[in-house]
Order: C-alpha cells, then sequence, then structure tokens
C-alpha cells in the first residue's frame, strides 16, 4: 500500500519569488538552486528531525499575526541565531523563543507576510 513519507516540498505564492528567494538566502543562508527553491535531503538534518503534516482548526490563532492559511516550519541548528538573522534582513520577530523537550521553536513573518516557524530539535 502507498503511504507519504513524509513533506516533499512546501510551495506557495510570492508577489515577487526572486525577492523572497533572495531575502531567504541572505536572512537564513538557505542555498537556491537555479530552479528558484532549495532542496534538503535527510543527511542534511539532524537525526532527531522530523517532518510534520498537520491541519489546523480553521479558527485556529496559531497563524497569526499572519493571514494566510498556512504556516511553514523550517529545522535549523540555532534558533537564537536564526532570528537574529531574519530580523537583520528585515523580518520580524512573533512572540519569544520556546523551549520543549522535544526541541527549541522561534517564530518570525517574512516580507510576504507569511508566518514561519523554526524548530531546532532538541539532542539526543
Amino acid at each position: 500500500m502507498a503511504r507519504v513519507l513524509g513533506i516533499g516540498g512546501v510551495f506557495f505564492k510570492s508577489r515577487d519569488p526572486k525577492r523572497l528567494a533572495a531575502w531567504y538566502a541572505e536572512a537564513l543562508g538557505l542555498e537556491i538552486n537555479d530552479f528558484g527553491g532549495a532542496v534538503f535531503s535527510r543527511d542534511d538534518l539532524p537525526p532527531t528531525a522530523y517532518s510534520v503534516w498537520g491541519p489546523f482548526d480553521r479558527d485556529t490563532d496559531y497563524f497569526k499575526p499572519s493571514r494566510k492559511s498556512f504556516m511553514l516550519n523550517l529545522i535549523v541548528d540555532d534558533v537564537d541565531a536564526a532570528l537574529a538573522r531574519v530580523v537583520a534582513a528585515g523580518g520580524r520577530q512573533v512572540g519569544s523563543i520556546e523551549d520543549y523537550e522535544y526541541g527549541r521553536f522561534g517564530w518570525f513573518v517574512d516580507p510576504d507576510g507569511n508566518k514561519v516557524e523554526l524548530w531546532c530539535p532538541a539532542a539526543g
């Protein structure tokens, strides 16, 4: 039986995709390929990292302040440093960094108004 094995990609609309890709390259060090996106392999990720697919209730406040119907989650190696880069590049941090047993989280809004969650998985 066929089954889902993980997140194969996150795709979304942008008023200016090249500008937004360049911003993510500057703000978070994404390697943007010739096709305009970034590719990650499992070998690039920490051993405790994983992908999640999860629908939220349509009335959720979790994506605020964005008015978009989605939110990205990006795995990073250092939430504090990543958020500092984002803010230096003109992004806006949302809320405070939070720690859980499964890792550290921080949030920001990008130049297109998308809320992005950064996650650094817990060690071990």
